[in-house]
């Protein structure tokens, strides 16, 4: 004998099975549905503006389908009961409006949105989300930066030992983050010649992803699309003169290796500004303030372009009276 489905909280002939019921009228399990739905596995969302902020909203028929047959490859919580249908999808959005997780709005402009007056859900109408989710996260990263940026303004006053632990760590990381970029594009370079094009971790630069996203798939292979022969025919023949010239000028190339270890060393050992004595690398973040001795040799050096300048000055005045004498004596002979 099946079991009766029973009314869940409001709404006209919106039925769900008891199970899911009795679970989703726990606030702990909405709550626990709403952070799936807010997550990136959740249905996507839109961004627009409602009273001067930004919101994120989301069509209630996308809403009701995702909840019902969510996306190709979405991972649904195994604690949270499977919504078997609409109705039961839509009770649940009622409950949402009600307690005010989500609630309706009307567009007034391209990215703008206004609450509206009828609070009830309907497919048809745009909803925007109230509810944030657990902030643990948010709080913990928000205290994190803040602390990573008083750190980072108190540089000037910190230990000699920090100062040159992170100037290993910022340089180790600038020459793996070089050899991870040329070790992807050697590796695309290969692959792409004999027709395929191969990514190691072909999503570690897409913005939109988050952390973790960016490293999966860990590889990419396709094959790559018509009209492209002439093109890897002539990067194959410049990449094997290239290879020709490394193997017949072993000089030259060995010279070339040579400078770049050179270079390595250089910025590890932190000699790379070699024209700076240790006195003012070690004062570099000292405040450069003169001494009595600098601004006396500054007064110094202008009283004596003052001087210069008098004597100049005095020089061109007789060359000037000298001109005029000689024009009055050749006045007086005419």
């Amino acid at each position: 004998r099946p079991q009766p489905f029973i009314q869940f909280h409001g709404g006209r002939g919106a039925t769900m099975a008891p199970a899911a019921k009795e679970f989703y009228e726990d606030q702990k399990n909405l709550n626990k549905l709403c952070n799936f739905l807010r997550s990136t596995d959740g249905p996507a969302v839109r961004e627009a503006i409602m009273m001067d902020k930004r919101v994120y909203y989301i069509k209630g028929e996308k809403l009701v389908n995702f909840m019902v047959e969510p996306k190709k490859g979405t991972k649904w919580p195994k604690e949270l009961p499977r919504f078997s249908s609409r109705p039961e999808a839509i009770t649940v959005c009622k409950e949402l409006c009600n307690i005010q997780y989500i609630h309706r709005s009307e567009k007034v402009a391209k990215g703008e949105l206004e609450v509206a007056r009828v609070r009830d859900f309907d497919e048809s109408a745009y909803f925007t989300w109230i509810y944030e989710g657990d902030m643990t996260n948010k709080n913990l990263m928000t205290t994190a930066l803040i602390i990573g940026f008083l750190c980072c303004t108190c540089f000037p006053i910190w230990p000699n030992f920090l100062k040159v632990f992170v100037w290993y760590m910022s340089v180790s990381l600038l020459i793996f983050i070089f050899f991870l970029v040329t070790l992807r594009a050697v590796v695309f370079l290969f692959v792409w010649i004999i027709g395929y094009e191969m990514w190691f971790l072909p999503n570690l630069f897409d913005e939109s992803l988050g952390f973790c996203e960016s490293f999966i798939p860990v590889i990419s292979c396709e094959k790559t699309k018509d009209g492209q022969l002439m093109y890897r025919v002539g990067v194959f023949v410049a990449f094997s003169s290239f290879c020709y010239w490394a193997v017949t000028q072993p000089s030259e190339f060995d010279g070339f290796v040579k400078g770049q270890g050179d270079f390595i060393k250089d910025l590890y050992a932190g000699t790379l500004l070699s024209d700076i004595s240790q006195k003012d690398k070690e004062n570099i973040d000292k405040p450069k303030m003169p001494s009595l001795e600098d601004l006396l040799k500054k007064l110094d050096s202008e009283d004596e372009e003052e001087k210069e300048l008098s004597e100049e000055e005095a020089a061109e005045a007789l060359l000037n009276s000298l001109v005029e004498d000689s024009e009055d004596i050749d006045d007086e002979e005419e």
